[in-house]
């Protein structure tokens, strides 16, 4: 019974992460981003925050915070993989520009690919595992589905607005079953911890990027912060659990503190864009009546 349902988990976790990357691809509308794409300062902030202070910070906790290495080891594979399949829900509620929600997420989705593979074996030198295996997941179950979801929204654009939402329900599904196979599994892990300081880093974690990346923003607009906040709130569960999934033995602590992201992930970034709405609806109102000021001032002139 045990050796099937680890079998069936790890089909779960393959189509998790396949399933949610196609459909970030599917997302992804490369003609939108192509304006984002240029913005040299949001892509240096995106590369420096996702690839650089992101993961130094989750190594920086780990190293600190009185937890169990193993969890540490979960906190910094998490630390490597920034943006969650739901970033575009979370980016509409809080009235993000959703052209550089498309940039950030093909941005920090082939760079997670590229650098995961690079950072592992020197951030983590005891993981029993090679580049390569490393590289291997990531490539089969996130680059490919991401370039095929890609590809098909670039040739057939309607086709993939079509299917979306049902390879998003089949995903959410999975998902669900795959969460509770894992709390079958790691329930008593799960509670452990609750009283090791795991969650408590998770939290500080996602707070202090947040925060950090929408108040360091170094001149960009309103709407392009709340991309990189939201997008660096969330982490890529499915990035984060590939190596374990290539390693000899993953520790049962490492598993549960990258699966523990999903939830509080999810509620971190839906509370968060709630909050960055309100920032931006009174932004969009003052555009507007100052829009309407200077019309009005122009239709003045002319008449005079």
């Amino acid at each position: 019974m045990g050796d099937n349902l680890t079998k069936f988990l790890d089909v779960t976790l393959v189509i998790f992460m396949a399933g949610n990357l196609l459909g970030m691809g599917l997302e992804v509308a490369l003609n939108e981003a192509r304006g984002a794409l240029r913005n040299i300062r949001f892509l240096s902030l995106t590369v420096v925050w996702s690839f650089v202070l992101c993961p130094a910070f989750a190594y920086l906790l780990a190293k600190i915070i009185p937890m169990p290495p193993q969890f540490g080891v979960g906190l910094i594979l998490l630390g490597m993989a920034p943006c969650a399949p739901f970033l575009p829900k979370a980016a509409k509620i809080a009235e993000a520009d959703l052209a550089y929600v498309v940039a950030f997420m093909l941005i920090t989705s082939i760079g997670t690919v590229v650098f995961m593979p690079l950072a592992i074996p020197v951030i983590l030198p005891g993981f029993s595992t090679s580049a390569w295996l490393i590289a291997k997941p990531l490539i089969l179950f996130i680059a490919i589905p991401l370039a095929i979801g890609i590809a098909i929204r670039a040739l057939a654009a309607s086709f993939a607005l079509k299917v979306r939402p049902g390879i998003g329900t089949f995903t959410d599904l999975d998902t669900a079953v795959m969460l509770l196979i894992l709390l079958w599994m790691y329930g008593r892990d799960y509670l452990t911890a609750v009283g090791s300081y795991a969650i408590g880093a998770q939290i500080l974690f996602y707070s202090v990027v947040a925060v950090g990346a929408y108040s360091l923003h170094w001149g960009l607009g309103e709407s392009q912060r709340s991309v990189l906040a939201l997008g660096l709130l969330t982490r890529n569960i499915g990035a984060a659990v590939a190596p374990l999934m290539s390693a000899k033995e993953a520790h049962q602590h490492e598993i549960t503190m990258v699966t523990l992201a999903a939830p509080l992930c999810a509620i971190g970034a839906f509370a968060a864009a709630a909050i960055l709405r309100r920032r931006a609806l009174p932004l969009q109102a003052r555009r507007t009546v100052e829009a309407t000021k200077a019309k009005e001032t122009l239709a003045h002139s002319a008449k005079v």
